[in-house]
Order: C-alpha cells, then structure tokens, then sequence
C-alpha cells in the first residue's frame, strides 16, 4: 500500500511510514484529509464512520437505453480490473481484520457485484442507486436518508459500514470526486454536516 498524506510529508518520512505498512498492505492507497483523526486505518478502526465506495471499474459512462435493475445484461458491468479492484478492497480490510457492521449497496448490478466480491452479499438500499435522469423530487428524499444514515453511523464508536454506490452520490452527498473503486470515509458533525475523513483507492 502507498500512504500519500495530505500535507505532502518529506520524503524520508514517507519512505518511513511506508516500511512500516508491510507487504500485505499492496493494493491501496491511504490519503487522509488534514483533521487530527489521523490515517486512513485509525479513522476506520476508531468507527463511527461510513465509508462509502464508488462501484470499481466498469467500462462505459452510463447504462445502454432500456436498461433494467432486474436484468444485469442490459447494465453496464464490471470488466475483470473492475473484479480485480473489488478483490483487492476486501483484501486489504480481511488482513486487517477490519469488519464492517453492515454492507450496503446501490441495487445496480456493478455496485451489488463490488460489495460481493469484497465483503460478501450486502443489503440492497435504494438511496444509494443513481440519480442520473431522475428529478430532483424523487432524489432529494433518497438524499435526505443517506446523511441521516451517516448521522446515525457517527453515533457509533467502534463500528463503521460500508456503502457501494456511483460517482453522482457521493459527489451529491459530499461535493467531491471520486475514481472506480475509491472510497471517501464519511462522518456527520453534532450539527449535520458530512464531512470526508479520508480516501481509500485501488
């Protein structure tokens, strides 16, 4: 694994922390956003967070016309990178003997296949499915409960979950960009307000 930090720490010293991550880390990398929660593992180890995943790599832009959530053939799908990528998430969080309490998933085939392949069946959530094409009376309810799930996700010490969803959410939800297969980790303040901890990419 690479740990880039935020701050762009010196050289030595991150040839340091490096050393210290070991083999078994190869695969991810760890960035953390400039708070006193510290790396990326501590922040997930500490819980009360969510740590929320753009679907891993699935070659195209949006669905073919006519696509249907019942039918994965009519959907865009993950290539065998994008499979590779999933493996590698749920890897890196098995070495570390890091387990989510719950698994979540937007109900489009890409997303319930990453989750598969890294933590096993998840719980199938309509508020993490895409919004693209759809008005904003029907995405801004689905909206509304996801911060509520991290409001209450923050409430736990000690635990955190994992979400599968698309690019728009997150970018909806927290108004930052994300790559196949990356992961912000999220945690709402007294007040409300989603803030990311840190990324985790392939």
């Amino acid at each position: 694994m690479r740990l880039k930090d935020a701050h762009r720490r010196p050289r030595r010293q991150l040839l340091l922390a490096l050393a210290g991550l070991g083999a078994a880390s190869a695969g991810l990398r760890q960035t953390h956003a400039a708070n006193p929660a510290g790396p990326v593992e501590a922040v997930i180890r500490e819980g009360r967070v969510v740590v929320a995943f753009r679907h891993a790599n699935a070659p195209g832009t949006f669905d073919p016309p006519g696509m249907r959530l019942d039918d994965c053939r009519t959907q865009r799908n993950l290539d065998e990178g994008g499979r590779a990528q999933a493996q590698r998430i749920g890897e890196w969080f098995s070495v570390r003997g890091l387990k989510p309490t719950r698994v979540r998933s937007s109900p489009w085939c890409r997303c319930i296949d990453t989750a598969t392949l890294a933590f096993g069946a998840p719980q199938v959530w309509a508020a993490l499915g895409s919004p693209h094409g759809r008005p904003a009376t029907e995405t801004e309810p689905l909206m509304r409960a996801l911060r509520q799930a991290v409001v209450e996700a923050s409430k736990q010490p000690g635990r955190f979950e994992t979400w599968v969803t698309h690019m728009f959410v997150l970018s909806a939800l927290t108004g930052e960009s994300t790559s196949s297969g990356e992961a912000l980790l999220l945690r709402a303040t007294a007040d409300g307000t989603i803030k990311v901890l840190g990324r985790l990419a392939p």
